[in-house]
């Protein structure tokens, strides 16, 4: 498969974001004072970024399957499960707030290149009946469909730092409803 020259450097920099993301320390994951140079760059965020974070960090899980084209997927690459369509995502998003209380997605920064965008950010919560939170590096990688939808969403984080901060097991698995 031939690759165009912007496709490629799209996709070299979000590895380059994804395995500077991921192989940051746990530290670095906690919240820190920003100085007003990040605090202005967060104000110029893509929309659809601002609305993503909003829509995770929301209690209505339509608010986030709103934000994808008819046909999009969804990608937690954490747990390697893909999910099809507004309804299939809006329902992640529910599942999702069932199992992890305080939920929440934190922008660090987002890299935007026609209709691709890598976003680095802080995932945390808190996995119900787990003895602490987590808040672990994460990257997205958006690609933009019709009417500026998220037509795929691809997310990067390392499941095994979510369950060793929360004070888990490396097997424990969710439990089911």
């Amino acid at each position: 498969m031939k690759s165009s020259p912007r496709r490629t450097l799209t996709a070299l920099i979000s590895a380059t974001a994804v395995c500077a993301v991921l192989g940051a320390t746990a530290a670095a994951a906690q919240p820190a004072a920003q100085p007003a140079a990040v605090q202005s760059a967060a104000q110029r965020l893509p929309k659809v970024v601002t609305a993503w974070a909003a829509a995770w960090n929301g209690a209505e899980p339509q608010a986030l399957g709103a934000l994808f084209t008819t046909d999009s997927t969804y990608t937690d690459q954490g747990l390697g499960i893909t999910f099809h369509g507004r309804q299939e995502i809006a329902g992640w998003k529910a599942r999702t707030d069932s199992l992890i209380d305080d939920v929440h997605v934190t922008v660090k920064a987002a890299h935007h290149d026609g209709d691709h965008i890598t976003v680095e950010a802080v995932y945390s919560g808190h996995l119900k009946g787990a003895p602490k939170p987590f808040a672990v590096p994460m990257a997205t990688l958006l690609d933009l469909g019709e009417h500026h939808r998220i037509a795929s969403d691809q997310d990067y984080y390392s499941l095994n730092s979510v369950l060793a901060q929360s004070g888990l097991p490396a097997d424990w698995t969710p439990p089911t409803h």
